[in-house]
Formats: C-alpha cells, structure tokens, sequence
C-alpha cells in the first residue's frame, strides 16, 4: 500500500525575531489592556491581532489589509508556535483588522496606552531621557475632503498641494529616535500650535522635567518658548527671518564682531580626527511672556552661528546668480530674431528690475540705463514731404558694488538659535552639535514615509481607519529604532563590529548597523513540515553565524527559531 506524504514549507525569515521582539516590549499586553473589546468578541485577541499585522508590515513591508489573511495562510504553523496563540486564518480578515484601526482611532485610549507603553520601553531598554526632539511631516492621498474631515488641504511637506493630506506630529527620544507622542492631526492644520500639546504629552509619559526640547524654526514662536520655560523644561531652535530681520542680523554681528573672535566649533570625524564645522557668537536676552495669564520671565542664550560649509555654498551660489544676472543684462538689448524689442527706456527699467529680483542680486549690483536721442533727416519723395525722425538708443551699464558685496557674503551663513538652558549645562559648542543632530527626528519620519512602513500611500478612506493605521505604523516605528538601539548600544560596549550584512561585500564591516539590513540577514530561513501517516518530520534552515551572532546581540537564544522543529516524531 502506498503511503501518503503531505509536504508543506513556510517561509520563516525574521518571524519569530519580530514576535519575540515585539513580546519583550509587552506589546500584546499593553494592548489588551487599553482598548477594551466587545464582549462577545471572540478569537485572537485585539493585542495579538495588532502584533501579528505589525510582523507583517515589518516582515513584508506591506501595511494593506487584504494582504494580512493570504500571509497568515502561509506562515500559519510559524505564527501559531513563535506566537503561543490558537492562531486561526479567519483571525486576520479585513473585517478585522479594520475593527483593530477603529479601537487605535479611540484618542483616550491611545493615550493612556502611549504614556504606558513609553515607560516601560524605558524601564526594560534602560533609557535615560535627556533630550526630545519634535518636527511633523504630511501624507497626501487622492481622498474625499469633508467639511471637518481629517483629510484636507494645506502645505504640503510632499510637494503636491492639488492633493487633500494628514499631518502627522512626532516627538522622538534622543538619540535613538524613539517616537513617545504621535498626533494625528487634520491637514490644514499649522505646525506652530502642535508643539506645546505634544510636549504636554512627553511630559505625561516621561514624568521628569528638566528635559531639552530641539525643534525647527516652527518652534520658535514665543508663546511655545514661554511655555516650555514654564514647565521647567528647556528648549533649542533656530530663529525664523520674520524674528531676526537682516536689519537686527546685522546689528549682532557687529556687535559680536566688536567684542572679540568667534568661537570655532570642532567636530570629531569618523577616523578620530577634528574638524571646524562652524564659528559662533553668543549674547543674552530677557523676555517676558504670559502663559495661562501668569507673567514669565528669563533669560534667554541667543547664540549666533556660521556654518562653514553653508557659508561656502551660499557664497558660491551668491557669486553664480550674480554672474547669470550680468549675462543676462548684457542680452536685454541684443536684437536677435523673433525676440521682443525693447524700445523705450520704461520698458527697459522693468525688464532690469525683473532680472535683479529673480537672482536676487538688486543690493550688490548697480545697473545704469542711459537713452541716447538723436535726429535723422528724411529727405522728401514724391508726395511725402522732408521730415526729422527721432531716434532713441538705450544702452545698459552694470558694475558690482565691492563693498555691499562684501557685506552680503559675511552676512552668509548666519544663523541665530536660542535657549533658556544655562550654559554649564549646554555649553556653546554642544548646543551647535544637539541641533545639527536633527537628522535624528528626520530619519523616523523618513521611516515612516519610507521603507518598510510606507506611510504614503494609505489604503483606507474612513478617518477613524487612517487615524488608527497611523498610529499602528507609529508603532512599528518603534519596534525597528529599539531593535537598532540595542544592536548597536551592544557593538558599542564590546567595541565590536558585525560583518557580512552587505550583498556583494561580505567583509564589509560596521558597527551601526539598521534594523533593515539586520532582518534582511534572516532572508531565506524556511520551515519544512513531512506529514506521515505514523509521524511528523520537521526541518528548519541552520542558522548561519551571522545569524546567531544577530540573536546574541539582541539577548535572544537561538531556540526562538529552533523550536519551530518541536517534537521530530509526534502523531500525525
């Protein structure tokens, strides 16, 4: 009699590394406990629902619903023994899933889990935070705006302001970029008054004060700065134009310039060597401001800073715009065929004005038109009787004004930030490098935009549904920046370096490496189930080095892996 066999493979790859990942952070639990389900619902619970999602999101890099269910079907056996959960395909329907995103839309809810979930990443990572940056970004979509809906109009950080978009606020730990607020907000919204509720939530997760906010220029508005000030918290951002004008621009640097040299800022390189990056100057300033009706007062650092290398790109971009402009006021009254004629000295003016404006060179280059009349006789034919004809000649010179030049190229570069933060805590040179350490934020949020969370676009049309699938990717988010941070706080002890991350260079070696390369490195890892009619045979892909050095690194055994195998003679 010929015996049966039944042959199944799964794809493993980085499975059980996410799941037992996302168990340390508790995230199932956390889960379970802040968004009370129906009652009468029943199979997988909702925290399981979210984390089984979150692996596929993070695994196949892929945040759409019906995905989740064909996925599911075939890794089933994988889920079911890396989850301990009755784990059924029906679990993951769309029905489902978008239930999941009605409950994370709920902003009581979500609070109260993010403030719960922010402290016990730090309690089980160890995290000391000191420093908290904020910036927002937007997605656009091709969706229905409403009168109050949550997609809507606005500046678009994508560049497509013909589409309707959400606005997203984040406030990350420094200097992992650990998201601890997420504000899912309308797209018209403005950036300036998203910063005081979002710190107010840090505040609330982090229960300390003391801490240094970074932020961008939108952050600068006063009423943000007294307010943080009055928390007993600290802050650091640039000021826009509208606040420093060139006018009291020039009025600092004068008066810095008097009192002595700058201070050169030093960096150190990646061999160990320094390197200047920028000069600065540094004065006070007392401001008064109410908040909640309360008078506030202090001093503020108001440091003046010159990049270098920006300094350098402006000046060369300053001296290219300057020599367009000249070309092309040395064409304005060139005759040439099918060009225009310019023939009155009106005309002329504006055209000049035109081309120093769109170079913005009108204060260092000087242009002088000149219109040069003469008369011509036209002697008389047949019936046309002699005349004098008018003739008028415009001529255009331009000469570069050295001095306003000069002015303007040492005005290049300059940048004031302001502090409240006294300085034997933030010394002048560490609060040059705290803001230009705002790549940090921007990374998340290019994360979040990018591969493998795929922000833009969102495959949902319902509010409270974009609302919560934000706020799920915002925890995704989180799982890739810890599974980085303990990677690389691990190398960074041992003062080691991990090889054989990168296709095509396997010596290649770092010592920061990303969350992406790091589960690329489980690619390929697959499970094969023999039923038998008399046993079950199991076989799992050996784990290769690098593999279980990756393991190590993240206090994970290799049995998270290993016991996909279980029993190799169990009942069919």
């Amino acid at each position: 009699m010929t015996e049966m066999l039944t042959v199944t493979t799964e794809r493993v790859d980085d499975i059980p590394l996410l799941l037992a990942h996302m168990r340390r952070m508790e995230l199932p639990q956390l889960l379970d406990s802040y968004f009370l389900v129906h009652g009468n619902r029943a199979g997988l619970s909702l925290g399981w629902t979210a984390t089984i999602w979150l692996a596929h999101i993070l695994s196949q890099a892929d945040h759409r619903m019906n995905q989740v269910q064909p996925w599911v079907e075939r890794q089933l056996e994988t889920l079911r023994t890396c989850s301990g959960q009755p784990l059924q395909v029906l679990d993951v329907t769309d029905d489902r899933l978008a239930d999941l995103l009605r409950y994370l839309s709920d902003d009581t809810c979500w609070r109260n889990f993010e403030r719960r979930l922010s402290g016990t990443l730090l309690r089980v990572y160890d995290l000391r935070p000191t420093r908290v940056r904020l910036d927002s970004t937007s997605a656009s979509g091709y969706w229905e705006v409403s009168q109050d809906g949550l997609f809507q109009f606005g500046h678009s950080k994508d560049r497509r302001p013909d589409l309707p978009q959400v606005k997203i606020m984040l406030a990350t730990l420094d200097p992992l970029g650990l998201p601890l607020a997420t504000d899912v907000l309308s797209g018209q919204r403005a950036d300036d008054p998203l910063y005081l509720p979002a710190i107010a939530r840090v505040r609330a997760s982090l229960l300390q004060r003391g801490l240094l906010y970074v932020g961008d220029c939108k952050m600068s508005a006063l009423e943000t700065r007294a307010g943080v000030h009055a928390g007993q918290d600290f802050y650091l951002c640039p000021l826009p134009a509208v606040q420093v004008p060139l006018e009291l621009l020039d009025q600092y640097l004068t008066e810095a310039r008097a009192s002595g040299p700058a201070l050169p800022i030093e960096r150190t390189k990646a061999d160990g060597s320094l390197e200047v990056i920028a000069d600065a100057y540094e004065r006070s300033q007392p401001l008064t401001a109410l908040v909640n009706g309360w008078p506030q007062k202090w001093i503020e650092r108001r440091v003046l800073v010159r990049s270098r290398s920006q300094a350098e790109s402006a000046e060369s971009a300053l001296r290219s715009r300057l020599a367009q402009a000249q070309a092309a006021l040395d064409e304005l009254l060139v005759r040439r065929r099918g060009k225009a004629r310019i023939d009155d000295l009106t005309s002329a003016q504006q055209a000049v004005t035109s081309i120093l404006e769109c170079f913005q060179v009108a204060e260092v280059l000087q242009v002088r038109l000149s219109e040069q009349i003469s008369e011509q006789r036209v002697r008389a034919y047949r019936e046309r009787p002699a005349s004098v004809r008018e003739r008028r000649k415009l001529s255009i010179t331009h000469a570069v004004e050295p001095t306003a030049l000069e002015a303007a190229i040492a005005r290049l570069g300059w940048r004031v930030y302001v502090t409240n933060q006294p300085a034997e805590q933030l010394p002048l040179a560490e609060l040059v490098l705290a803001y230009r350490e705002e790549y940090l934020v921007e990374r998340s949020l290019g994360r979040l935009k990018g591969q493998p969370l795929s922000l833009s676009p969102l495959y949902v049309e319902r509010d409270d549904h974009a609302t919560g699938l934000i706020r799920l990717l915002s925890i995704a988010l989180r799982v890739l920046t810890l599974l980085e941070f303990v990677v690389r706080r691990q190398l960074g002890q041992a003062e080691e370096v991990l090889i054989g991350l990168y296709a095509g260079n396997p010596k290649r070696a770092t010592a920061r490496p990303t969350t992406e390369r790091l589960l690329e490195a489980f690619g390929g890892i697959t499970l094969t189930i023999i039923v038998e009619p008399h046993q079950t045979r199991r076989h799992l892909t050996t784990l290769s080095p690098l593999q279980q050095r990756i393991l190590s690194l993240l206090g994970f055994p290799s049995t998270i892996y290993t016991k996909l195998c279980g029993d190799l003679s169990q009942p069919p």
